[in-house]
């Protein structure tokens, strides 16, 4: 099942990373950084300020880091604004992206040309009650938030209008179908699949706030982090983001 996994990917060389790229760019900042770290309070960095500007490249192209940060601190800082603190929230909108951003999962993501219909039947194809078809429903869930807040061009393309908010209802509902199969089988994880169904709108407007940077191919060479910051100004005409 697709349950938060940022936490997990990130080492503490990654955190380091991100500090010294903070005292590249803003000096007063560096030393609480490397505070917070060497205290442990990974979410403190990951929430300030200064990594925040970092990881975007306010001023210039964004750091060198990689994708799981690239994500995870707009991410965060997105879904502060809409006023939602859970940070295995965040953890599990983040993952999304780099998963089905980095794996080799283009077949699923395929499904997504067709609709949500493939993705019931698929759900309705498999055993009731049964822990595989809460499995299937979360990851049809992840799959809509997915395509909803990363290619909204091609949703609204393909389904017409009001498909966006198709989408983001489909998985509200498929989530908090899977948070049902698996109460009694797990009750922390059904408790958290319950809670992204409640925040669906919020995961799916981070994600597509975000995806610009962080889509397209090499998306983290020095290539393509000036162009992201040649398009954020306005010098990149073709723009280097080849998808919608």
């Amino acid at each position: 099942m697709v349950v938060p996994m940022i936490h997990n990917w990130l080492c503490r060389d990654d955190l380091w990373r991100l500090v010294a790229q903070i005292s590249k760019v803003n000096a007063n900042a560096a030393s609480p950084a490397a505070r917070a770290l060497e205290a442990g309070k990974v979410d403190q960095l990951l929430d300030s300020p200064a990594a925040l500007e970092v990881v975007l490249g306010h001023g210039g192209p964004p750091a060198p880091l990689p994708l799981t940060l690239l994500w995870y601190v707009p991410i965060r800082a997105i879904l502060r604004r809409w006023e939602v603190t859970d940070i295995d929230l965040a953890d599990f909108t983040a993952t999304l992206a780099v998963l089905f951003s980095n794996a080799n999962l283009s077949a699923r993501i395929a499904d997504g040309e067709h609709g949500l219909l493939v993705w019931a039947n698929s759900i309705e194809a498999m055993p009731r009650k049964t822990v595989g078809r809460a499995e299937r429903a979360a990851e049809c869930g992840a799959l809509a938030l997915w395509w909803a807040g990363c290619f909204p061009n091609a949703v609204a393309q393909r389904g017409g209008r009001g498909a966006i908010r198709a989408y983001v209802a489909f998985a509200a509902n498929v989530l908090a179908l899977a948070a049902h199969l698996i109460e009694g089988r797990s009750p922390e994880t059904s408790e958290f699949y319950s809670r992204v169904a409640g925040h669906a709108a919020a995961v799916r407007a981070a994600l597509n706030e975000a995806r610009r940077d962080y889509l397209g191919a090499n998306a983290t060479s020095p290539d393509a982090r000036v162009g992201r910051y040649l398009d954020r100004i306005g010098e990149n005409p073709d723009g280097w983001l080849s998808v919608a």
